[in-house]
């Protein structure tokens, strides 16, 4: 499965039942490109088999190995496209996520600085801004 933006590897992941309302249409099942970041729902009909644990690795080393974190910090990406849309769901789900035990933002950071990653949008000055509101 392919980004029909920029032709590269698609990571499909099924969305925390506790992440679900930051999902793209709060689908089951999400999708980040490895290259762009869009995130994606990926709908159900799609007989794309979800690995029991998805390697996010593959967007960034950067991601969280355990699964949930992951998912999250890939949600948190996706909110990104539109700070002033989404602002109240990333607030929460970076206090979801540092609750859990994971640094959101310095993990955004670490993939925004990733070379194998070109996003679609400034994520650089995206997160400074969301540092600003978070904190």
């Amino acid at each position: 499965m392919y980004c029909s933006h920029c032709d590269s590897p698609l990571v499909p992941f099924e969305v925390p039942e506790a992440y679900g309302e930051y999902a793209p249409s709060e689908a089951p099942v999400a999708t980040i490109c490895s290259r762009c970041l869009r995130v994606t729902d990926l709908e159900e009909s799609n007989e794309v088999a979800v690995a029991d644990s998805p390697d996010f690795t593959i967007v960034s080393e950067a991601f969280p190995t355990r699964e949930k974190p992951a998912a999250g910090v890939a949600l948190a990406l996706g909110l990104c496209a539109s700070l002033a849309r989404n602002r109240n769901n990333l607030e929460a789900l970076v206090a979801d996520l540092e609750r859990a035990g994971t640094d959101p933002l310095l993990t955004l950071e670490r993939v925004c600085q990733d070379p194998s990653v070109e996003p679609t949008m400034d994520l650089e000055r995206r997160l400074h801004q969301l540092e600003q509101f978070v904190y």
